[in-house]
């Protein structure tokens, strides 16, 4: 798969721009992989990392905090920032850092430091993810880009399936600092593969001057519309709901039920696995039941999960059947909101494509990173503050959808757009 583009560099001549290849949309891939990657591969260490580092099991959790906040930030800035300096050179930066960030975690002697190194992993992160989307947009157009992206959305949802079996493994075998020593390696490789394969896709001419200023003007206008504004509490309260499940899962399965860090891993890619199969079902739905209705029926479902863990942290003691089935009915409802609700919000701001998105993943990863430290405040022996997050991230998904309600008659064509799958950690 390749294109390429041809640009008049004066009268009489052409320049031959970057083209399109399949190794660099396999990089692309690659560098959203990296945030999944980051995070699943460490979480079923969670009580491990707890133990050698003499941290509470809410301390362990701010370090998934300080990589979401990195992660939002890194997204929110990078693009703009790209667009007015170029890509590649800031996308070699960001991947430098990220991976100096991790060797700092894998050779911490505190819990601060790693908060700290998180927060730098995060932002590196985030920042090489929009660069590395800004890319693919450079190169491809209309139905082009549509089939690009969905190649990357489709294969880039292995890594949430393939991060817990990977740290689950590395656990079993080794300490769980090989993890993001594991992490530093695939910024090595991640670094050789954009040296090789990804070109400067935006030229000076094409830049402009306008940057974080034009960001935020456009950003002002983007939260101006109330449907979009809906959509996107729709998309980021899933995603609240997601990681209230990632942060805690690991105590409630290990330390509660007794489950082998193999054993939470099967369960935890299962659950990423019924997530991303969810998501393709809503898109091969798009167009045969309205949007919003799939994102109903998941939100549903999510709260009557976190009802039912509730009621089993508050007076059954989260018995690990209970717990296995709740985990599994709200993570595969996930699929039917998030990617729906991101994809809604997007169609809601035409005008602009690009600061829509970064707003979403911004909210989005903000989410994570203030639910992840909550789930914790009860200590490692309760499931209840996590189940009482998981419900109210739903209702203020269900608000969202109440407040993107259609001025047209449901039923409509506006009420029916496609939904589009979407990859389900990296907003």
């Amino acid at each position: 798969m390749s294109t390429t583009l041809l640009e008049h560099a004066g009268p009489g001549r052409v320049r031959r721009q970057a083209r399109l290849t399949t190794a660099l949309i396999a990089t692309v891939i690659f560098l959203t992989a990296i945030a999944p990657l980051a995070t699943d591969m460490y979480v079923p260490a969670f009580p491990s990392v707890a133990v050698d580092l003499s941290a509470t099991a809410t301390q362990v959790q701010l370090t998934l905090t300080t990589f979401f906040v990195g992660m939002a930030l890194g997204q929110l800035v990078g693009g703009p920032v790209s667009d007015q300096y170029g890509r590649r050179r800031l996308l070699i930066a960001a991947i430098l850092a990220m991976t100096v960030a991790s060797v700092v975690c894998a050779i911490t002697p505190s819990i601060g430091v790693m908060m700290a190194a998180r927060l730098v992993q995060g932002f590196s992160g985030g920042w090489a993810m929009v660069i590395g989307r800004a890319v693919i947009v450079d190169l491809a157009r209309d139905a082009h880009l549509v089939r690009v992206l969905n190649v990357i959305a489709g294969v880039g949802g292995i890594a949430p399936i393939v991060g817990p079996l990977l740290g689950a493994a590395i656990l079993q075998l080794s300490h769980w600092r090989v993890s993001f020593w594991t992490v530093a390696v695939l910024g090595v490789v991640m670094l050789a593969a954009v040296l090789l394969a990804v070109p400067e896709s935006l030229p000076p001419e094409r830049r402009h001057g306008g940057g974080l200023r034009a960001f935020a003007v456009a950003g002002q206008q983007v939260l101006a519309q109330r449907r979009y504004v809906g959509y996107v509490l729709v998309s980021g309260s899933a995603m609240g709901a997601i990681f209230a499940y990632v942060a805690t899962s690991a105590f409630v399965l290990q330390s509660m039920n007794g489950m082998t860090p193999i054993g939470y891993s099967i369960d935890f890619a299962a659950n990423a696995a019924g997530m991303t199969l969810a998501a393709l079902v809503a898109a091969r739905l798009a167009g045969r039941i309205a949007t919003r209705t799939v994102i109903l029926a998941g939100q549903v479902a999510a709260l009557a999960a976190g009802v039912a863990m509730l009621a089993g942290a508050l007076w059954f003691n989260t018995p690990l059947l209970l717990a296995l089935v709740c985990f599994f009915t709200l993570m595969t409802a996930q699929g039917l909101i998030g990617p729906n609700g991101g994809a809604l919000a997007s169609a809601e701001v035409p005008q602009h494509p690009g600061t829509g998105s970064a707003m979403l993943g911004f909210v989005t990863w903000v989410a994570a990173g203030v639910i992840a430290p909550l789930t914790g405040l009860g200590g490692q022996d309760t499931a209840a503050p996590m189940a009482l997050l998981m419900i109210a991230c739903v209702a203020l998904s269900m608000f969202g959808l109440l407040l993107a309600r259609p001025a047209k008659a449901p039923g409509t064509a506006e009420d029916a757009r496609p939904a589009v799958a979407d990859s389900p950690l990296h907003g």
